[in-house]
């Protein structure tokens, strides 16, 4: 008997579209193209120096040589439970949180720890690349819900209602959103948190944004709006994007005690801790001030202005404008069919190769968040390269015929 030589699960997995967009992107720039990358999902800010000079001094600390709890450090786990009331309002125990290898495999785990072979994620859409793989991966079936950029990408309790069937286990909710910046307002947050607690589904929420908010968006926590579905939620969270810190790898999952008891015991097997010095650094960063944040904040704010403004200039695009994250999710549905240097336009995914190719920009096509006719831009980069980037893009699409 011959056996495959990548098991069927594994094999099935995609290749992270937004990390394969960057890697490209940054290959090209070091062979001596001059690339401005859209692509990455992560502050171009250094991580502020206060933080850096905490884990220079936890490195030359034999204490942190050594192997330590698989959750988390109990002073990183405080000062979880201590920012989590700060930011959100949710009051928790240190018993309730896992500190993860970054935000991907706190996302793995939660689904991995409560959905079984054939249970329905219903998974609105766009979502992120990861969320999908993550329920393969847990053996669960993801069920997309689109919301398209008529209704600011964001779904409402009636379509949620209409894909749930007997198998509808989890929702996955996102807000502010990766990949199209939408933010739920509080409202909605709870008639969706509601709608979920009636009809006795789990929720895993993603907050790992909460603090880029603009315009009149609010911070909302789903299990504080709705708090009779906290045994049936796992929020998650980390430094990554807040702190500017996403080559740190500290993440984390909030949730019943039972859950995280049994996503700790698979941590323990597949990674165990998390890098120690890694963990002083969130330590810090999660005790100290959040002026530094607000510093990016404002920047991010400024570019994604700038950013919508210049997109909706360009005939065929259609950019809502984020009120979160640093993401910019125009639909270029008005290009598709047309001809653009004697190629015709038939997909989001064929348009991006078409920029990087031609004006040298890397985008990600929506192909890597749900349906085709979409381009997902980061805004998350020097004032002075996204100028250049959507004015490179202007000009080429405006040869489209």
């Amino acid at each position: 008997m011959t056996f495959p030589r990548i098991s069927s699960r594994i094999g099935a997995i995609a290749e992270s579209a937004t990390l394969a967009v960057d890697a490209k992107a940054k290959a090209l720039k070091a062979a001596g193209r001059p690339v401005v990358g859209f692509g990455a999902g992560e502050p171009d800010f250094p991580t502020p120096d206060w933080i850096v000079e905490v884990a220079q001094r936890a490195a030359k600390d034999p204490v942190n040589h050594r192997y330590t709890p698989a959750g988390g450090l109990p002073e990183l786990k405080q000062a979880i439970v201590a920012k989590t009331l700060r930011d959100s309002g949710y009051v928790i125990d240190a018993a309730q949180v896992l500190v993860t290898n970054g935000g991907k495999q706190a996302v793995y785990q939660a689904f991995a720890a409560i959905v079984d072979e054939g249970d329905e994620v219903l998974l609105p859409a766009p979502y992120w690349t990861t969320y999908p793989e993550c329920i393969r991966l847990a053996g669960g079936i993801p069920v997309e819900v689109l919301a398209d950029e008529t209704q600011d990408y964001l779904v409402t309790v009636e379509q949620l209602e209409a894909a749930r069937t007997p198998k509808s286990k989890v929702l996955l909710f996102c807000s502010p959103s990766n990949p199209t910046g939408s933010v739920y307002s509080r409202e909605q947050v709870r008639a969706i948190g509601e709608w979920a607690d009636r009809h006795g589904m789990w929720v895993i929420t993603d907050e790992i944004y909460e603090h880029l908010l603009y315009d009149d968006a609010q911070p909302a926590s789903l299990p504080v709006l709705v708090p009779s579905i906290a045994d049936r939620c796992i929020v998650l969270n980390g430094v990554a994007k807040t702190y500017a810190m996403t080559g740190w790898r500290v993440g984390w999952m909030i949730g019943p005690k039972d859950v995280i008891k049994a996503a700790t015991n698979l941590q323990s097997h597949a990674t165990s801790n998390v890098n120690n010095i890694a963990q002083r650094a969130a330590v810090a960063a999660l005790n100290g001030s959040l002026e530094d944040v607000h510093h990016m904040r404002e920047a991010f704010d400024r570019r994604r202005q700038v950013m919508v403004s210049m997109l909706n200039e360009i005939p065929g695009v259609v950019c809502p404008t984020p009120k979160g994250a640093f993401y910019c999710y125009a639909s270029v549905k008005g290009l598709l069919g047309k001809t653009l240097r004697g190629q015709v336009i038939e997909s989001s995914s064929q348009l991006a190769t078409l920029i990087l190719d031609q004006a040298e920009v890397a985008v990600v096509p929506g192909e890597a968040f749900g349906p085709s006719g979409y381009l997902r831009l980061s805004y998350a980069l020097g004032d002075q390269d996204l100028v250049e980037g959507v004015s490179r893009i202007q000009k080429l699409l405006a040869e489209a015929k």
